[in-house]
């Protein structure tokens, strides 16, 4: 897939209200994420990464966003890292990694998010008592979300 068709895509994704976008062309493949707060898209082609610079969401979604956060329990938010799926367990069937109520170290393991077939352990960055889960399991998170409310 040549340069003119992807800066297309680009323009396309940020012009319309979709946040995500998947291509495929023969064993060409390109995916497209609208990203947050001005963090750097991310497009796979074939088996290599491409990191290509989009201008930041309208902010009409960010000010929509604020009264969320307002809403949060007091604490220490632990924030998604990446745009993906949250798991809060790491196998279908298992005991869940933090509950409510429980007591974590900084380091502790707290969910599981997959991105792009990775699967990436989100560690507590702060000791303390989970307060609140922001996220259900299996559900799409977005970069910067927050997922866990630690006091």
């Amino acid at each position: 897939m040549d340069l003119r068709k992807l800066k297309k895509l680009i323009d396309l994704v940020e012009a319309s209200g979709i946040a995500e976008l998947e291509i495929t062309e023969g064993e060409e493949k390109v995916r497209i994420a609208k990203s947050i707060a001005g963090a750097p898209m991310m497009m796979a082609h074939a088996p290599q990464m491409v990191h290509a610079s989009a201008p930041a969401a309208a902010p009409a979604p960010a000010a929509a966003a604020a009264p969320a956060e307002d809403a949060l329990p007091e604490g220490h938010v632990v924030r998604s890292p990446m745009v993906g799926t949250f798991y809060r367990a790491p196998a279908p069937g298992s005991k869940n990694f933090a509950e409510v109520g429980q007591s974590v170290n900084a380091g502790d393991t707290l969910c599981i998010i997959e991105a792009m077939k990775l699967l990436n352990e989100i560690e507590s960055d702060q000791s303390g008592v989970i307060k609140a889960i922001l996220v259900e399991n299996g559900q799409p998170v977005e970069y910067g979300e927050p997922l866990f409310v630690i006091a």
